[in-house]
């Protein structure tokens, strides 16, 4: 199949750049491939988001479905000690590290909600299919990619099910697949991407949703945290947002650079549950789902050479989360713009 744009990755970055390309230039054929089951089935962030970017994108966001409803109403910042907690003044806090104006949400409705907003311009979204081949043309520039065969078995043999994977040739390819993605490795690998940059740096994210107890709900609570259970040799943190129908996203962020060959951070993060602070607010309550990703954490001195040959990397996939600020998304969308110009 043929078109103008091809996109890797329904995330914000990638939907954002679809629908500036439309936006732009609404005769372009663009297709968005999704590896997950459907669009935000991969997307786990507990999310604060700058407004920013979909001010920029969609400036009437506000005024419709949006599931960006929550305005974060109050910031705390925590040092955690075994027993207790130390509540910083928010004075002492760089001012980037503000959330007023920001708003809570959960970054799978956001994606979810953008890729509606994207097919109703036209934009072809297809999840369930993985991009795990690039293609290229005779001089080695990208022109598109191909999804993975369907309906291999455990011995590497097809089954009766089985589906080829299909190429998606295309003008120019945007990379929009996360934190470490494998295209994104290769594209980095084959063009020297990295040269003169230092090398990214991760970290891994565990996060819960919880529904708690009404008379413990704090809507628009936007509450950091560091300390224990980690020692003072190992990076990391927490985060707490109080948002939607009774809402908690909990989650601990670990600095994949510990040296502690006995630190398991699921194990730690479960230990983090159990501290007053945090356990006051879930007791109670109903855990209802989990997961974990990858998060880039090396900074703008990480971001690799964002072009080659056939498209551009875009989002996370280029590391654009700012770690001072614990927030991306606002990036990923605005990369997503930015490149989705250039291209048209």
């Amino acid at each position: 199949m043929a078109f103008d744009v091809v996109i890797v990755g329904a995330g914000p970055a990638g939907l954002a750049a679809a629908i500036r390309l439309k936006q732009a230039a609404p005769d372009l054929s663009v297709v968005v491939l999704e590896k997950g089951s459907e669009v935000g089935a991969h997307i786990l962030s507990g999310a604060v988001i700058d407004p920013v970017g979909l001010d920029s994108l969609l400036p009437d966001w506000r005024e419709g479905d949006s599931p960006v409803a929550q305005p974060v109403t109050a910031d705390r910042f925590l040092w955690l000690g075994p027993a207790g907690a130390l509540r910083l003044p928010n004075w002492l806090m760089p001012p980037l590290m503000s959330n007023h104006g920001n708003f809570i949400a959960s970054l799978g409705d956001l994606c979810r909600w953008l890729a509606d907003k994207a097919e109703a311009l036209g934009v072809e979204v297809f999840p369930g299919f993985a991009a795990t081949e690039l293609l290229t043309d005779d001089a080695g520039a990208i022109v598109g990619v191909a999804t993975g065969d369907m309906g291999i078995g455990k011995d590497g043999e097809a089954k009766a099910g089985f589906q080829r994977g299909m190429e998606l040739r295309a003008k120019y390819t945007l990379v929009a697949e996360g934190a470490r993605g494998s295209l994104t490795k290769q594209l980095v690998a084959r063009f020297g991407l990295d040269e003169g940059r230092d090398p990214q740096k991760y970290g891994l994210g565990i996060k819960e949703l919880w529904r708690i107890a009404p008379e413990r709900h704090r809507p628009g609570l936007v509450q950091h945290s560091f300390g224990w259970p980690l020692d003072n040799r190992t990076g990391g943190g927490s985060f707490l947002y109080h948002y939607g129908d009774n809402l908690v996203a909990v989650g601990f962020v670990v600095h994949l650079n510990y040296a502690n060959p006995h630190l398991s951070p699921f194990a730690t993060f479960q230990q983090f549950k159990t501290h007053p602070a945090i356990g006051s607010v879930l007791d109670g309550g109903e855990r209802l789902s989990y997961g974990a990703r990858a998060i880039t954490e090396g900074g703008w001195q990480s971001v690799p050479k964002l072009v080659f040959p056939g498209g551009a990397l875009v989002g996370c996939a280029a590391g654009f989360v700012n770690v001072p600020r614990i927030k991306g998304s606002h990036n990923a969308i605005l990369s997503g713009m930015l490149a989705a110009d250039h291209v048209a």
